[in-house]
C-alpha cells in the first residue's frame, strides 16, 4: 500500500525572529493598548431610575419563571404565574404606566440612547482602526510567506483560512501564511489577555460589547414597548405546559431500589 507523501518545506529559521514574533508581540501589544483606551473613552456609567430597574428586571423574572418552572410544584408555579400574567397584563411593573398604549419615542432624542450608540461606536472604532492598519502593515512587509506548520491534521476545509495570501493549490493545508497568522491570533489571543490584564477586559471587542451592557438592557431597549414586551411574556406564561420534575418521585424511586 503507498504510503502518503509528506511534504517538506525548507524555510529560513529567520522567518520566526523577523515575522512570526513581529506579528505575535503587535497583536498582544495592540490588544493591551486597545484595553486601557477603552477605559479611557468609557464614560462613567450614569444610575439608572428606580422604576427602570424594576421595569426591566420584571420581564427577567417572567423569563426565569419560565425557564425553571419545572423546580417548582404545580401550586407554587401557578401561584407565581397568576401574580405574573396579572401584573403584566394590568401594566403593574411599567415605568411609566401613563404613557401605556402611545406610540414609543424616537430614541435618537434620548439622551441616554445617544450615549448606548457613541459608546458602541467607540468600541467599534476601537476594534477596527487598529486592525486595519496592522492588515495594511502585514500585507506590505509579510506577504506571500510561509511561517509554519501545525502539528496536527486538518481537513481541506481550513485551507482558505490558513493560507490567506499563498496562491496555490497542492500546498498541505498545514502549512500556515502570514497573514492566516494574523487572523489567528486576533482570534485566539483571548487567554492571554486574561492572563495579563484580568478577565474583565476590553482587548476582546466581545467582552466590550457584553460589559457595556445591563441585566435586561438587551432585552428591553429604549425603541421597543415595554408594555408588549409584557403582553408577550403574559402570553407565553399562559400557553406553558408544567411538569414538576419531583413527580411520582416516590414511585420511581421505589420501582428502582425493589427490581
Amino acid at each position: 500500500m503507498a504510503q502518503p507523501i509528506v511534504q517538506t518545506i525548507h524555510r529560513d529559521p529567520a522567518l520566526f525572529w523577523w515575522i512570526l514574533l513581529p506579528i505575535t508581540v503587535v497583536m498582544v501589544l495592540t490588544g493591551i493598548l486597545r484595553h486601557y483606551a477603552m477605559t479611557l473613552l468609557q464614560s462613567a456609567p450614569k444610575k439608572q431610575a428606580l422604576p427602570q430597574i424594576r421595569q426591566q428586571r420584571s420581564l427577567v423574572r417572567g423569563m426565569n419563571l419560565r425557564a425553571n418552572a419545572n423546580v417548582l410544584t404545580p401550586s407554587s408555579f401557578q401561584a407565581r404565574k397568576a401574580y405574573m400574567v396579572s401584573a403584566y397584563q394590568e401594566g403593574k411593573f411599567l415605568a411609566d404606566p401613563e404613557g401605556r398604549g402611545k406610540p414609543r419615542p424616537n430614541p435618537m432624542s434620548d439622551p441616554a440612547a445617544m450615549e448606548g450608540i457613541m459608546g458602541m461606536m467607540k468600541g467599534n472604532m476601537a476594534m477596527m482602526v487598529p486592525q486595519t492598519l496592522i492588515m495594511g502593515w502585514i500585507n506590505a512587509f509579510f506577504s506571500g510567506f510561509v511561517i509554519m506548520k501545525l502539528p496536527f491534521p486538518l481537513t481541506p476545509q481550513f485551507k482558505s483560512m490558513l493560507q490567506s495570501g499563498v496562491g496555490t493549490r497542492d500546498l498541505d493545508v498545514r502549512w500556515v501564511s502570514s497573514l492566516s497568522w494574523y487572523f489567528l491570533t486576533l482570534f485566539g489571543l483571548q487567554p492571554v489577555y486574561n492572563f495579563i490584564l484580568g478577565s474583565n477586559n476590553s482587548a476582546n471587542q466581545v467582552t466590550q460589547q457584553m460589559g457595556q451592557m445591563n441585566p435586561g438592557a438587551g432585552l428591553m431597549g429604549p425603541e421597543q414597548d415595554p408594555d408588549k414586551l409584557f403582553l408577550n411574556e403574559a402570553e407565553n406564561l399562559e400557553v406553558m405546559e408544567h411538569r414538576w420534575i419531583l413527580e411520582g418521585v416516590e414511585d420511581r424511586l421505589l420501582a428502582k431500589f425493589s427490581s
